[in-house]
């Protein structure tokens, strides 16, 4: 069967021994993962599969890891894959979503094919996709196995990306400035913001001329008027945009899961003076932190000098203000690794991707403008090039 492969091999089989060596470091002879982006990161598997049962079992001797899922999945593995079929374990219907059963039975059985019942385990436990019955009954069916916690274990190996990670993120960046320069110009006073968000829908997925985009981790989170005032709102179906009327837009463009996520906002009508003032300080602060940013510095260095920008403002940002991204799927296109925050102690490399991400939330409305930037051997690189601003329709 012909093989679709959005990587070459060798830097496959180079994921797969960084991770081996944090296994190794971890005490842990066998990984299992079932988060959907770790899986694609070490096998290349691309199915929307991921409302059943399915997950990579790696061991420290074996070559490849060893993919499991839905029978009917199997041929996804065989395009989507570079794993030989030796590896690739298509698992029958009856143990999908069954009263009888559970699919932990199944993968249990396959560990002990591979004589590693008694074996140091790594798990994702504190994952989407890692449930606790999943839990409970690999306990009961392999009793003499020791569990390890292996929660973002791949994550942190994926913070450094390739060169090959970083051109598909410049290509999801170029689809991110289409798709927010369509919101801009799709939303104004008097027009629906179900019709605003379906065009915004629609560029993401039709990227630009020389390529294609897909469906991002987040769906367009473009909330306006008082849903402006807190993170993480979409749209309104049933409204029409209005005089007045505040939108936060945080849209990403996205390339072979790979994303590149934006922030801004638009006002309709002459923008109070308070809004005025909080997009200066955030924007000014936002360029200054910016500039800071390079090598060998922490993430709570980065917070830090943000903070300092804020003082004596009167604009105060209790959050985070940005985290890892990369290579996702539903519900979070962020890493779970890096973030920039007090206490965070992680130090920069080249390599990293992450976005910096100021938002601010009153109880009357919000404002953003981030910017998601690329740690080089000297500094960051912005990946997009759009004006920080807060936008304007009158």
């Amino acid at each position: 069967m012909h093989k679709v492969l959005r990587f070459d091999i060798l830097e496959y089989k180079e994921r797969v021994r960084r991770v081996k060596e944090r296994m190794d470091a971890n005490g842990i002879e066998l990984l299992f993962l079932v988060d959907p982006a770790n899986m694609n990161y070490l096998t290349g598997y691309d199915g929307w599969s991921f409302y059943v049962h399915q997950g990579v079992l790696l061991t420290l001797e074996d070559d490849q890891p060893h993919w499991f899922g839905r029978q009917q999945d199997s041929n996804g593995a065989r395009i989507t894959t570079w794993l030989d079929e030796e590896h690739i374990h298509g698992y029958p219907d009856f143990y999908v979503q069954s009263r009888y059963t559970h699919t932990m039975v199944y993968v249990a059985n396959l560990i002990k094919e591979f004589k590693y019942e008694n074996k140091n385990i790594g798990v994702e436990m504190d994952n989407y996709w890692y449930s606790a019955k999943s839990m409970n009954v690999l306990r009961q069916e392999l009793p003499c196995a020791v569990f390890k916690d292996a929660t973002n274990l791949v994550n942190w190996v994926r913070t450094i990306k390739s060169p090959a990670e970083i051109n598909y993120m410049r290509q999801a960046a170029r689809i991110c400035e289409h798709v927010m320069q369509t919101a801009i110009d799709a939303i104004d006073i008097g027009i629906w913001e179900k019709d605003a968000a379906s065009k915004v829908v629609a560029a993401q997925i039709a990227g630009v001329d020389e390529y294609g985009g897909d469906s991002p981790a987040i769906f367009p989170i473009m909330p306006s008027d008082i849903r402006t005032s807190t993170a993480h709102l979409t749209f309104d179906p049933d409204r029409k945009y209005q005089k007045g009327d505040v939108v936060l837009l945080e849209l990403s463009g996205c390339r072979f899961r790979y994303h590149a996520p934006l922030s801004r906002t638009l006002y309709l009508g002459e923008p109070p003076e308070g809004l005025r003032k909080i997009a200066q300080v955030v924007i000014n602060g936002l360029q200054t932190t910016l500039d800071f940013i390079k090598p060998g510095i922490t993430a709570e260095e980065v917070e830090l000098r943000w903070r300092k920008c804020l003082e004596g403002t009167g604009v105060e940002k209790p959050s985070r203000v940005g985290y890892a991204f990369g290579l996702n799927y539903v519900p979070d296109w962020g890493e779970h690794t890096v973030s920039l925050r007090p206490g965070d102690k992680t130090i920069l490399r080249p390599g990293m991707t992450i976005h910096f991400m100021p938002g601010i939330w009153l109880d009357e409305f919000g404002f953003e403008c981030s910017e998601p930037f690329l740690v080089t051997e000297k500094g960051c690189e912005k990946l997009i090039n759009f004006p920080e601003e807060l936008f304007i329709k009158k």
